[in-house]
């Protein structure tokens, strides 16, 4: 049977070398938190209408004018989008994302 000092070494072992960055990552979250909803609504937009048509994460980004490593963080719900990057969103997709009343035609 392990001694208590077998089993804080082996925890200890393991223990990383550079402090939990998770109280500034909820924090972040928190003071972020409206429009990080509005990220996360439009990423969900994004991946349903990206599995209806089969495009790839690669494809959008074509299709966009970026990098795919953009749309992966666009689609992870944390990316703060621009009007300018919503409406191209718009475009590649067919999607309606804001208002048509606030989109001018």
């Amino acid at each position: 049977m392990k001694t208590r000092e077998d089993i804080l070494s082996e925890l200890n072992a393991h223990t990383s070398g550079t402090p939990s960055k998770w109280r500034d990552n909820a924090e972040w979250r928190k003071a972020n938190k409206s429009w990080l909803r509005y990220s996360q609504r439009i990423a969900m937009m994004m991946l349903d209408k990206m599995e209806e048509l089969g495009l790839t994460q690669k494809s959008v980004a074509e299709r966009m004018g970026c990098s795919q490593q953009y749309i992966s963080r666009v689609l992870k719900g944390t990316e703060n989008l621009s009007i300018e990057t919503i409406s191209k969103i718009e475009v590649a997709l067919g999607l309606e994302i804001l208002e048509p009343a606030f989109v001018p035609r």
